[in-house]
């Protein structure tokens, strides 16, 4: 899966390398409601361009999941700054 980077140059993998680190670095770097989005930008890093087949869980599910992640965020990230922004559907 990885072997076109066998082939590539010096300069070439630092280039790679460099754009991963943005990626991932834009991804941490999400905060809010950013947090909870679909992220093809990110998967399309890599040189295998596919569509991922999701499945979305239903919304009883799904509504039950972010309140999990949510907790998750209260116990790994205590000190983070907790704000009051309403989403608002514009991007």
């Amino acid at each position: 899966m990885d072997s076109d980077l066998e082939l590539m140059t010096r300069e070439e993998l630092m280039a790679e390398i460099i754009k991963l680190r943005r990626g991932i670095r834009e991804h941490r770097d999400s905060s809010g409601h950013e947090l909870c989005w679909y992220h093809p930008d990110l998967w399309n890093l890599l040189p295998e361009k596919l569509s991922p087949e999701i499945q979305v869980p239903e919304w009883s599910k799904f509504m039950n999941g972010c309140v999990q992640y949510r907790k998750s965020l209260d116990e790994q990230a205590p000190d983070a700054t907790r704000v009051n922004i309403e989403f608002d559907g514009s991007e």
